[in-house]
């Protein structure tokens, strides 16, 4: 029993230490930030210091210490290796799929190709009636 009434304790004093409301939870994190301001720096933060004071790290590194011109071989030789490396990863098509597939592209292309022959037909016609040609 006196575990179960340790664990109740224990909730209860996370339920205290977790914020209720938004507001809450934006003070705890500003005064969270305050603080990690004074220990990084070593002196205390103001409401209105800029980021600009601070430290932003090391700067990126400069592209001048890469290899110069690569031959176009080596080129064609990385492109090859990479086009193989994807080709590898491709889920290729089982024999009846790849019917079913080539099928239904062909039904598709014929119904489009006999509705833009009707209705290139039928503007003809227009044409012809409308100019009496």
């Amino acid at each position: 029993m006196s575990e179960d009434r340790e664990q109740e304790r224990d909730g209860q004093r996370e339920d205290a230490a977790q914020p209720s409301s938004a507001a809450a939870r934006r003070e705890r994190r500003a005064s969270a930030r305050s603080a990690a301001r004074k220990g990084r720096s070593g002196e205390s933060a103001d409401a209105g210091s800029t980021r600009t004071t601070e430290s932003k790290g090391r700067p990126t590194p400069s592209r001048d210490g890469r290899q110069g011109r690569v031959s176009p071989f080596r080129k064609i030789g990385r492109f090859l290796r990479e086009v193989v490396a994807e080709l590898r990863k491709v889920i290729w098509p089982t024999r009846k799929a790849l019917v079913t597939y080539t099928l239904v592209v062909l039904v598709f292309v014929s119904v489009m190709v006999a509705f833009i022959a009707g209705v290139d037909i039928l503007f003809a016609k227009g044409v012809d009636w409308l100019f009496g040609g």
